[in-house]
């Protein structure tokens, strides 16, 4: 059975996103998903700080997005970002954006980040001992 964790934030849409015509800028997308790993991160304990502190960086090397409505300035919206068990050295990450005043998915997405070394950038090909740990406490 796959595990997984799910975290749910609330955003608005902010002038600074749309273009003149008041639609979010499709870049702008990548960043609510940001926004999602790290309120996912504060709450269970996974910030980049984290990793941080052991010595570790986790850059994406592959993140996706499906749009499917329009976001306009103003809107508000719903993102979940679960988190997905993998016994590989690296983060897997979901999401869904749904606009919270009709409850429509307007964006889906992926991310994969991995585990380097963050002195010499060095791949990591298993898992450090810290995530390890994270998993035994969030993943029973």
């Amino acid at each position: 059975m796959q595990k997984t964790l799910k975290h749910s934030t609330e955003l608005e849409v902010k002038f600074s996103e749309a273009d003149p015509l008041g639609i979010v800028w499709h870049g702008h997308y990548v960043r609510y998903f940001e926004d999602g790993r790290e309120a996912f991160g504060e709450e269970y304990g996974l910030k980049y700080l984290d990793f941080y502190k052991h010595d570790i960086v986790v850059p994406i090397v592959n993140i996706e997005c499906n749009y499917k409505r329009v976001l306009r300035y103003g809107h508000k919206i719903r993102l979940e970002t679960i988190y997905e068990d993998t016994p590989a050295a690296k983060l897997l990450f979901h999401y869904a954006a749904y606009d919270l005043d009709t409850d429509e998915k307007v964006a889906e997405g992926k991310s994969t980040q991995i585990f380097m070394h963050k002195d010499d950038m060095e791949l990591l090909l298993y898992l450090p001992q810290f995530m390890i740990d994270w998993k035994e406490k969030w993943l029973k």
